[in-house]
């Protein structure tokens, strides 16, 4: 049977809150639970709707996601806006490193057999830091068929605010221990076994005037493949940068060896959620969507359908 695998940077997905003028949060929340809710009102909920119909319209049976701000937001998210438990009824993830409390975590209606999180590995060219800025999650889930498992290492790697050059290193350290990882669980030959790194590399594989890409290590694997690239050139972004009238493709789903050679077909990039500035995408928008906001998010669903390997 096949499974549609997903990842999708759904942006700031937050259970955060505006207070409303000159209210006392002090006041607002006397005891640490009971909250005056007439004194504010959470964030963003036209984008979360917009974020929720990217979703539905993707109908992923497993969704990678970056930007959560926890697993709690997530279930909340998941009963809000994509029918609840009984559509996705197992999550993970697990609270990371990022200093924003955005986290990495998986929705499946696949069940999930194992989760490992990498998030205490020291990094080596910082002894005091983290190797990872926000986690590489590792999630076995079982396929369909009897007595096979899919699995997934999600990725929110080192963004390039700072500038692309400035940054690569740590992606470049980041993009190694990923493969570190992946021999440490498979062996000399990773590429054999059903596998996906997938997530929000946050660099691409063109040098341009900002720079060289830091992730080629992994992207450029022989172990795995990188999908998009099935695609027309031009169809290869998945990502708006407003700033630069930047497309690229920061989003990933690298298949392993074996998992690609048993799935040929080209994945898709959903981009009806993208804000209307974003105008090399000419198709169809969600209704409600704005030159740059309300937007379901600045980066686009890679999704796949994809049959276990023989």
């Amino acid at each position: 049977m096949a499974i549609r695998v997903a990842t999708f940077n759904v942006e700031n997905l937050f259970a955060r809150f505006r207070f409303g003028s000159g209210v006392d949060p002090d006041e607002a929340n006397k005891d640490g639970w009971t909250v005056d809710r007439t004194v504010f009102h959470p964030l963003s909920m036209t984008d979360k709707a917009l974020t929720g119909a990217a979703v539905q319209e993707i109908d992923a049976d497993i969704l990678c996601l970056q930007e959560v701000e926890n697993v709690d937001t997530l279930k909340h998210f998941r009963a809000r806006s994509l029918g609840g438990r009984a559509r996705y009824p197992h999550v993970a993830g697990i609270d990371g490193n990022d200093p924003r409390l955005i986290d990495v975590a998986v929705l499946s209606r696949q069940r999930i057999l194992h989760v490992r999180s990498y998030q205490h590995l020291p990094d080596p060219d910082r002894p005091s830091g983290t190797l990872f800025s926000r986690d590489c999650l590792e999630v076995d889930v079982e396929w369909p068929g009897p007595g096979q498992v899919l699995t997934l290492f999600v990725q929110h790697f080192k963004s390039m605010m700072g500038g692309r050059a400035e940054t690569a290193p740590r992606r470049r350290t980041q993009a190694r221990a990923v493969r570190q990882i992946v021999e440490a669980r498979f062996g000399a030959d990773p590429g054999d076994h059903p596998f996906i790194v997938c997530g929000d590399l946050n660099d691409y594989m063109e040098t341009d005037d900002q720079g060289e890409p830091a992730i080629d290590d992994l992207v450029t694997w022989d172990q795995v493949v990188n999908v998009v690239d099935r695609l027309p050139e031009d169809e290869r972004w998945s990502h708006y940068y407003k700033s630069r009238r930047h497309y690229t493709q920061l989003d990933y789903l690298l298949l392993s060896r074996s998992l690609a050679a048993a799935n040929p077909d080209p994945p898709e990039i959903m981009r009806k959620g993208l804000p209307l500035r974003a105008d090399r995408y000419t198709g169809p928008r969600f209704n409600g969507v704005g030159l740059d906001h309300p937007k379901a998010s600045d980066h686009c669903p890679v999704v796949m359908t994809l049959h276990a390997p023989d």
